[in-house]
């Protein structure tokens, strides 16, 4: 079953493609609304397989909190819980794949996908994923340095404790606003450098540099409709959070199969450029 189209279909990868620039056209909400309607049809078409990636991710995220609180790092929960959603381009991979495929109308199995994002490690994706772990770092380090400053002479000794300290105090309150301030800033750097760039460099053979670079473009060139699909992932994802994290089986495919598209309609194919 192929997917209802949303774009131009993708180009032949086996040519060269090594071009330092990369046409960015100008989207609509229209854009946006066709990606989610291609990415919906996608997600029936294989729910078996494309749930299996947001179950993955689902169970990753409850095991990684589960092992804060185990290890009694009750103050990283919050971060975590709001950078968790910014690592689910690299587990959304196998998701571009798919949709590639199914926009071209072609069959493939598990090994087929599974094969794909295991050779994304000798390609550049790699790269992207220091970046994106750099990013994450700061994320912590800032959000451990404005905790010891506000909320210095408070102390918790578990998940209730931090959250009464941080939700229900004049002190959690400033911690909470300086902490979204910075937090917001390193979200929209993170989102812009890579909200295309997953789906490009797997789909093109170019390096992170450039992929992180029309991304941006893509951002600026497109402020308004790209602030709304991050409010829409934003949203979208947390939500997902709430019932253990068991939303996202269905919502990180569906979001996934939508950025493909996305990243279709927004970047020109290389025949075109």
């Amino acid at each position: 079953m192929a997917s209802e189209t949303a774009g131009s279909k993708p180009p032949d990868t086996t040519a060269s493609q090594k071009s330092s620039t990369h046409s960015v056209n100008t989207v609509t909400p229209d854009d946006i609304k066709a990606s989610l309607k291609a990415g919906f049809s996608d997600f029936l078409a294989r729910p078996v397989m494309s749930g299996f990636f947001g179950l993955f991710y689902a169970a990753f995220g409850i095991l990684f909190v589960w092992c804060l609180v185990w290890l009694g790092k009750i103050w990283m929960v919050i971060p975590a819980a709001i950078a968790f959603p910014l690592i689910a381009p690299f587990a959304a991979a196998g998701l571009y794949e798919m949709s590639r495929r199914l926009q071209r109308g072609e069959n493939f199995g598990w090994s087929d996908i599974l094969t794909v994002m295991a050779n994304q490690r000798k390609r550049e994706m790699g790269w992207m994923a220091f970046v994106t772990l750099f990013i994450l770092w700061i994320w912590f380090y800032q959000f451990r340095t404005v905790l010891v400053i506000v909320l210095q002479d408070s102390s918790f000794s578990d998940l209730d404790g931090f959250f009464q300290t941080v939700f229900f105090t004049s002190e959690g309150w400033t911690f909470l606003a300086i902490g979204t301030c910075v937090g917001a800033f390193l979200s929209a750097v993170l989102f812009s450098v890579t909200v295309v760039s997953m789906p490009m460099l797997l789909d093109r053979d170019i390096d992170f540099i450039t992929a992180m670079i029309t991304s941006f473009r893509v951002v600026t060139e497109n402020p308004a409709v790209m602030l709304g699909w991050a409010a829409i992932i934003t949203v979208t994802m947390l939500l997902s959070l709430v019932p253990a994290f068991l939303g996202l089986v269905f919502t990180l495919p569906i979001l996934g199969h939508t950025t493909w598209h996305l990243y279709q309609r927004v970047v020109s194919p290389l025949n075109e450029e």
